[in-house]
């Protein structure tokens, strides 16, 4: 038999040695407790009894519990125009919901994800994801996958006086022109509702911006910026690659001259869609929901929907 059994008394009931593996057991806690600290050297200079003294791994950051009173009464709608950029979907998902959490606003991130196969529209998509996204929020962000704020400074909450641009052209690392509210921008439901939403005829990348501030002008609001935000360029990071990924900024047809016109008629009131599925997801622990959407396009209105 192994030497160590000799030295145990002839009988020895199993209750003993439970007792004696959890004194053990609890030793061996505290020997790890005191071996190591996060505030500073052991009292001898450094030293302790098995060597130097370890530095204890910090506690995982615990993000604030949204039923606090401190998170207000405003609920935010992060919508997220999408078309096949799920790395940036995996990046995105989790930082603005930390980001969102930590500044304590109350926010649901709406995945729009166009199934159809249409080119890409941005805007039909952001008014597809304001008629979806419930009557428990009442502000939206139109917000870029590819765009991440760093500076925690930056103002989320309820824009009560008007539309807010976050992304301003003063801190937006590609697009510095006066008129420019793309990027993130934040409106209350009601001012959205103002300027009927935006047009629902820009097919492809670009320009359904500069349209929507002329409405955002027509419907007597005023953009605000963020002001006292020091970090300029360097305010966001910018996740698109254009040698990797390159936009649809294609021309066709009489699209060239109507990309510079106002739609008058067409915004909420006429956007066509149908919801393929709406599913709920969580991106490392952070939750969100995922809206397939299939949009409409009348070919005699805007023949440029198509490559064709």
């Amino acid at each position: 038999s192994p030497p160590f059994l000799g030295l145990l008394p002839g009988r020895v009931s199993v209750f003993p040695l439970f007792f004696l593996a959890l004194l053990l057991g609890f030793a061996s806690l505290l020997w790890l407790q005191l071996s190591c600290s996060g505030e500073g050297p052991a009292p001898d200079g450094g030293q302790s009894w098995g060597g130097p003294r370890q530095s204890c791994p910090p506690p995982a950051p615990l993000l604030p519990v949204e039923d606090e009173p401190s998170w207000g009464p405003h609920r935010l709608a992060l919508l997220v125009p999408f078309r096949e950029r799920f790395e940036e979907l995996l990046a995105f998902v989790p930082y603005m919901h930390r980001f969102l959490s930590k500044k304590r606003i109350r926010h649901h991130i709406f995945i729009l994800n166009q199934v159809d196969h249409f080119r890409f529209n941005r805007a039909s998509l952001i008014n597809v994801g304001f008629l979806e996204s419930g009557n428990d929020t009442d502000y939206i962000a139109m917000h870029d996958v590819d765009l991440l704020p760093l500076n925690e400074q930056l103002d989320y909450s309820f824009p009560e006086a008007g539309p807010f641009h976050v992304a301003s052209p003063e801190l937006h690392p590609l697009y510095h022109y006066k008129t420019y509210v793309g990027g993130i921008l934040l409106l209350t439901k009601q001012h959205y509702e103002m300027c009927n939403g935006m047009s629902n005829r820009f097919w492809g990348w670009g320009r359904e911006d500069d349209e929507f501030y002329r409405r955002i002008k027509g419907a007597g609001l005023q953009v605000r910026r963020p002001s006292g935000i020091t970090t300029g360029y360097e305010t966001f990071q910018h996740l698109h690659d254009p040698a990797w990924r390159k936009r649809d900024q294609k021309r066709i047809a009489a699209q060239k001259q109507e990309q510079f016109k106002v739609d008058r008629e067409g915004g909420l009131n006429n956007v066509r869609y149908r919801i393929e599925s709406r599913t709920a997801l969580s991106v490392a622990g952070a939750p969100c929901t995922v809206l397939n959407v299939l949009l409409d396009c009348d070919t005699s209105e805007t023949p440029w929907c198509t490559f064709g």
